[in-house]
């Protein structure tokens, strides 16, 4: 990929309503944590209820992953046909309609095929918030904005497991009876349709993205909204950069994503490993199973809903400091910062579970400075992980891809990453249950590998205009031409 930036538009200042109409995209991230995190204080209860074994419960609990993937996949095409708010209100409907399915569940394949619809919001709010963020950020600030999507899902996080500890302590635990005759694990999932409904209406007001309007043909509209919300001094240009970076006017579709590596385009692979990588290195088990797990290793319930959200917590601090440093030192660096710290952290953590010791239940138990060290390594990985591998993912792949193939291949990424996610969320309740050095050594090597990959092939894209974004294949045409727009 070039980082050349053509044309001589002068560099926007941060406006304020870009900002909040990124903040407002976002709010689909806030759904996205806290839908996909929620599930955290009710697995047990839900294993209890339906009588499951650990390996259905481990696929109960990913079910919705696989609806994440479906959504991720079909976003980008129809993003690209009706645009990017029209994505953001289908996937607020599914979400509201998720939470009320899921809280009524009366059987577990009920449950499971709830928990999907509300997937398919998460994967198709994972594909349009960066790139409608993207689309509408000044390349100075571009990090940072892409950045609040990371923190609105990490706020998600932390909401769904403030309000999972709320709700169980009510009568003192999540089976139990709260309010009309609904135990609270059910509850958990109902009080969802509340920022599903602030989704839908702040999607409501925003303007669409204006390189959607400019591949519709909507120029004027386009330029109205580069001037009054990203502060776009020099809109005719900026619209002619865009017109052609788009290329032709052809419908976008799956086979633009084509290419000579493998079949696609180099940059996609890139974006689909970057994917991968952020998932393999396990983070979503600290999530979805850690107040099983903590429980498993010596905490009782409360102590186990405390540990979570106090682990929530640091991942929101960090997110604030990958906030403030992605746009200054660059999406490279904080990735093989965090790729080496991740190691380090999960290696520690093998180290810990290998001098576990069991009970007579055969369950896993932690004494003395193991269970310390192991509760400060899995918070050291969420602070390495917290400051680069989860915002900045999601930055590179809301700006990494052409114009032309942006909604396309970001959506192909984020299917890759939702899969990933799933593969990982799934096995662990059996790897648990082999070994849980076995499994914090793999996530472990995953944390290394990414380190080199990040090294090799990822490219640098802070201050590069989105007009500049581009596959190796056509770089020098889209270069040259540049120049004479």
């Amino acid at each position: 990929m070039s980082t050349h930036s053509g044309g001589t538009t002068a560099a926007p200042s941060l406006h304020w309503r870009v900002v909040a109409i990124s903040i407002g995209a976002a709010l689909g991230g806030f759904l996205f944590g806290f839908d996909s995190s929620v599930i955290n204080g009710a697995v047990d209860s839900i294993q209890g209820e339906f009588e499951l074994s650990e390996t259905f419960t481990g696929f109960a609990v990913a079910s919705a992953l696989l609806g994440c993937a479906v959504g991720a996949w079909f976003a980008g095409q129809i993003a690209n046909r009706y645009g990017r708010i029209r994505v953001m209100w289908i996937s607020a409907i599914a979400f509201f309609v998720s939470a009320i399915g899921t809280g009524f569940a009366f059987g577990v394949w009920d449950l499971i095929g709830w928990r999907i619809v509300g997937g398919l919001a998460i994967g198709a709010a994972s594909v349009i918030a960066p790139a409608y963020i993207a689309e509408v950020a000044p390349a100075t600030f571009r990090g940072r904005l892409g950045s609040l999507q990371q923190m609105a899902i990490v706020l998600g996080i932390f909401a769904a497991l403030l309000s999972d500890e709320m709700l169980a302590g009510i009568n003192g635990g999540a089976d139990a009876e709260i309010w009309f005759g609904l135990e609270a694990w059910r509850w958990m999932f109902l009080v969802a349709a509340i920022p599903a409904l602030i989704y839908g209406v702040a999607a409501i007001r925003l303007p669409e993205s204006p390189r959607y309007l400019v591949s519709k043909g909507d120029e004027a509209a386009a330029a109205k909204i580069l001037v009054e919300y990203t502060g776009e001094t020099q809109a005719d240009h900026k619209i002619a950069q865009i017109r052609f970076s788009l290329g032709t006017d052809k419908p976008r579709a799956l086979a633009d994503l084509k290419g000579n590596a493998w079949g696609l385009h180099p940059i996609v692979w890139t974006g689909i490993l970057l994917s991968v990588f952020q998932q393999f290195v396990g983070i979503n088990v600290i999530f979805y199973y850690s107040t099983t797990l903590w429980k498993s290793v010596g905490f009782d319930e409360s102590d186990a809903f405390t540990t979570s959200t106090i682990s929530s917590i640091t991942n929101i601090v960090v997110t604030i400091i990958a906030i403030m440093l992605v746009d200054r030192i660059g999406r490279r660096l904080l990735l093989m910062i965090g790729s080496a710290g991740m190691t380090v952290s999960l290696a520690i953590m093998a180290v810990a579970f290998a001098n576990a010791t069991v009970d007579a239940a055969g369950d896993t138990q932690l004494v003395g400075a193991w269970a310390t060290t192991a509760l400060i390594a899995a918070n050291a990985f969420i602070v390495f992980f917290g400051a680069s591998w989860g915002p900045v993912v999601w930055v590179l792949l809301g700006e990494m891809f052409p114009n032309r193939i942006r909604a396309t291949a970001l959506a192909v990424a984020a299917a890759a990453q939702w899969l990933a996610n799933f593969l990982i969320t799934v096995s662990f309740p059996a790897l648990a249950d082999l070994s849980l050095v076995v499994a914090y050594g793999f996530y472990a090597t995953m944390a290394a590998l990414s380190f080199f990959f990040v090294l090799t092939r990822v490219p640098e894209t802070r201050g590069v205009e989105l007009e500049d974004m581009r596959d190796d294949a056509d770089a020098h045409t889209v270069e040259n031409a540049a120049e004479g727009v």
